[in-house]
């Protein structure tokens, strides 16, 4: 509503532009830019957007087997401004602002297709239940150079010091962080600007590759729109400088890929964190993500190159295990204070939608408080060595347990279902009709 964005725009007078955003499926924004002197109307009338924008796909096409497209019409939907979600954008060139809108169905209900409806109807139910959750988000991308190299692959950046190429392992160094200090400062200032809380950045596991956290938050839904922010930004400042950044899951094959963490605690009615104050809540939460881990695969791994990142000794998990102050494991309880006992899910890979990781692990963490789920025995130690790799070694055979999941029709409605599976099953098989060097190498001359 207007009187919601007043404050806002009256602190801003002399903006000129206003960016609506909306995330597809894949998590892409899409959206359009308005004259600020027309976001009064935006805000009191909504825009309109065809609502074959959630049956896109990866590419930006229209999947016609939704019955979003041009079977229907091509309908367009009222699409709301939510006036929590405004920020400046401190890269453009002129006084601008965004937020992110919400489309409505024809009966003026949330359309089944956002992501960012599909959580909130997750996250009521939990609350209707006396759960409150708390959540933060951890986002791991790489820095290339601009440019390709010749057989159109990222290219690794240059030592700012040596000017070669940097491919040794430096986790967690300071001196790449201080190479890199303009960057993180950029996006630390923009993050500023735009009030998302990201607290810490460091040096990963791969030359380029760095990991920004981001505060816990008590309300899921900004907790990710924190982390789409955040990926903009992060895009938009690595362009400034000149470099290209990229939250592909494996981008290169002899490094380790990009994954998104998601901490989560429950508190109850009167605040108190359900996992401190009863290790049997936090065990069933556990079971319940370890039961539901396989069916819900689709939401943390949902493009072709998701899967080239499950690999052994990358500290990606290939199985549901769970264990303490341990990396090796699917789902680990962190150390620290007994106040902040959260569970830290490490399945998702950084390209996939963070509203629907996050409703996907939530939806998990409820059916087992609701069922009394029972985890197995925490590991120690390395859990690859331990358990057998049974997460979904691939794209078809996740949208099938997706499919076909009774948890999934549980907690998340038909039509959403069926949109993702719809989309996921064409993109999948435009996947497969490719033709790649690969396969002229192995079987042009020798087949």
């Amino acid at each position: 509503m207007w009187a919601d964005a007043l404050k806002f725009f009256s602190n801003y007078q002399q903006l000129e532009s206003l960016d609506l955003l909306i995330p597809d499926l894949n998590g892409i924004i899409r959206g359009k830019r308005i004259k600020a002197a027309l976001a009064q109307k935006a805000f009191s009338e909504g825009v309109l957007l065809p609502q074959s924008l959630f049956a896109s796909d990866i590419c930006g096409d229209t999947v016609d087997k939704t019955g979003l497209g041009i079977a229907t019409g091509d309908q367009d939907r009222v699409c709301r401004p939510q006036a929590d979600t405004l920020r400046l954008v401190p890269w453009a060139g002129q006084p601008a602002a965004q937020c992110m809108i919400e489309m409505f169905d024809a009966n003026d209900r949330a359309f089944f297709g956002s992501p960012r409806h599909v959580l909130t109807g997750v996250v009521e139910r939990m609350r209707a239940q006396g759960l409150h959750p708390t959540v933060a988000v951890e986002l791991e991308f790489y820095l290339f150079r601009n440019q390709l190299d010749a057989g159109g692959m990222p290219q690794l950046l240059l030592d700012p010091v040596s000017g070669q190429e940097e491919r040794s392992t430096q986790v967690y160094s300071m001196d790449d962080l201080d190479s890199f200090r303009p960057f993180v400062e950029t996006v630390q200032r923009y993050c500023e600007i735009q009030s998302v809380p990201a607290s810490a950045a460091i040096a990963e596991y791969a030359p380029g590759q760095f990991e920004i956290n981001l505060e816990h938050r008590d309300d899921p839904l900004a907790a990710c729109d924190d982390a789409v922010y955040l990926k903009r930004i992060i895009r938009k400042c690595a362009r400034e400088q000149g470099m290209t950044a990229s939250f592909m899951a494996k981008p290169i094959a002899a490094l380790t890929g990009s994954g998104m963490h998601i901490h989560a605690s429950i508190r109850n009615d009167e605040g108190d964190n359900l996992f401190a104050k009863s290790p049997e809540q936090l065990q069933h939460a556990v079971g319940g993500l370890q039961e539901t881990m396989p069916e819900g695969m689709l939401l943390w791994a949902p493009h072709a190159n998701s899967y080239r990142r499950y690999q052994e000794n990358c500290y990606v998990p290939l199985s549901p295990s769970w264990g303490y102050n341990n990396r090796t494991v699917a789902l680990r309880i962190p150390a620290g204070a007994e106040s902040a006992r959260r569970i830290e899910h490490r399945v998702s890979g950084a390209d996939a939608n963070p509203y629907l990781v996050m409703a996907g692990v939530l939806a998990g963490m409820l059916y087992g408080i609701q069922e009394s789920c029972r985890p197995d025995q925490p590991i120690e130690g390395d859990a690859a060595r331990q358990c057998e790799p049974v997460l979904p070694a691939d794209w078809q055979a996740a949208v099938n347990l997706f499919s076909g999941s009774q948890w999934v029709s549980r907690y998340f409605n038909a039509e959403f279902r069926q949109l993702m599976a719809t989309i996921k099953t064409s993109e999948y098989r435009r996947f497969q009709q490719h033709i790649s060097p690969l396969d002229v190498q192995w079987y042009l001359q020798t087949v």
